[in-house]
């Protein structure tokens, strides 16, 4: 199986995608074009490269969090003066019923963090944000050092955390 991440085009064929959570399904179907026409999101997918079927996909967008959330021993290197810190926000990170439990999110975690990494190089991005759907998203996210926020659903991952894992 050949694979590439690549942004939300014309050719992928989304509406064969499902991966059985409705808002997540119909984001895709409905909502993703115009979110990247109106710059409210990037959407990128993982698709074979000959039929263009999506195996995966994940939309990233700029956003921020009160500072107040963050846990005490991550907000004292901060400065005082930010009531809200920037972040990246990782918004909806799906994977179709047939390909699950085959590394796929793995993968478009990873690619995630690595274009969010990329991206706070040149704009300030103290961290990745994610507000998980259910329980088993908020296992997932966890299991890869997401650290949850009191008082709200969201997680975080620290930029710093996130460049160990692409700067060793």
């Amino acid at each position: 199986m050949d694979f590439i991440t690549a942004n939300l085009s014309s050719v992928h064929k989304k509406n064969e995608f499902c991966c059985e959570k409705e808002l997540l399904d119909n984001y895709l179907y409905k909502q993703a074009n115009q979110d990247i026409k109106r710059k409210l999101s990037a959407c990128f997918v993982l698709a074979d490269n000959n039929s263009n079927l999506i195996k995966g996909y994940y939309t990233l967008s700029n956003s921020s969090i009160p500072s107040i959330l963050i846990p005490e021993e991550v907000k004292k290197q901060l400065p005082n003066s930010y009531t809200s810190i920037p972040t990246t926000l990782l918004g909806r990170l799906a994977i179709d019923k047939n390909f699950k439990g085959n590394g796929i999110g793995k993968i478009l975690l990873v690619d995630a963090l690595k274009r969010c990494y990329e991206i706070s190089k040149t704009i300030g991005s103290f961290a990745v944000i994610v507000d998980p759907l259910d329980k088993e998203a908020q296992t997932f996210y966890a299991k890869y050092g997401f650290i949850k926020l009191p008082d709200s659903g969201k997680m975080f991952l620290p930029m710093k955390t996130i460049q160990q894992l692409f700067e060793k």
